[in-house]
């Protein structure tokens, strides 16, 4: 039953034929194969053969679905990011109180630093492969959005002052991002990723606004 004040369903779509759903299937059996070895060896280190091969599928099926090696890096970097910021809003679901939102989900970027997609596909591969400015436009589209929505609700909450939020935005993820490549080459993870993040609430703690007189 439609919820007062809810909006029309939106039309269902038809369902996909077998021809767009092995098609479909195909590609995600690139991506999972190439994100599997990016991650263990190194965009450098993994040929089209072994992802392919890995994958079960033809050296044509890889290149009907992407332009070239460089073309898949691209996806599966677009699907690490996809799945880091989904489990990063997961982790923010259910927790009321606004600092402890932010908290929280700057928690969570710095615990997958070291994950090995995270850290060889995103961090040390994506910025070479596919250059900074691609690299960068990819970043922010993902994560860009979700730490807006924060800061804002935060902004919206009293806890935080108030300021352009994009600009709030755009600083806070340069300083995120330059974090997770301070903690993802550490020769000591551990201390790196305890003291960036000191650092960073350390940053948003300098943005909280005063309890009113």
């Amino acid at each position: 039953m439609q919820r007062r004040g809810s909006s029309p369903s939106a039309p269902s779509r038809p369902a996909l034929g077998r021809r767009e759903q092995d098609a479909l299937a195909t590609r995600q059996a690139l991506i999972d194969a190439g994100r599997q070895l990016f991650s263990a060896r190194g965009y450098a280190r993994v040929a089209t053969e072994e992802i392919v091969e890995r994958a079960k599928v033809t050296r044509g099926a890889l290149y009907h679905h992407f332009r070239d090696k460089r073309d898949l890096f691209r996806a599966v970097f677009e699907s690490v990011e996809q799945d880091l910021i989904g489990r990063i809003a997961a982790s923010m679901d259910g927790v009321t109180d606004s600092w402890d939102v932010l908290r929280t989900g700057l928690r969570a970027m710095l615990d997958a630093c070291n994950e090995p997609a995270v850290k060889q596909i995103g961090l040390v591969d994506a910025p070479a492969v596919l250059g900074w400015r691609e690299w960068r436009e990819i970043d922010e589209r993902y994560g860009l959005g979700l730490l807006r929505a924060a800061l804002g609700a935060a902004m919206d909450a009293g806890v935080l002052r108030r300021v352009p939020v994009d600009a709030l935005a755009y600083v806070m993820l340069g300083a995120l991002t330059e974090a997770a490549f301070v903690v993802a080459n550490a020769d000591d993870p551990a201390t790196a990723r305890r003291e960036t993040e000191a650092a960073l609430i350390g940053m948003l703690e300098g943005m909280r606004a005063k309890p009113a007189a």
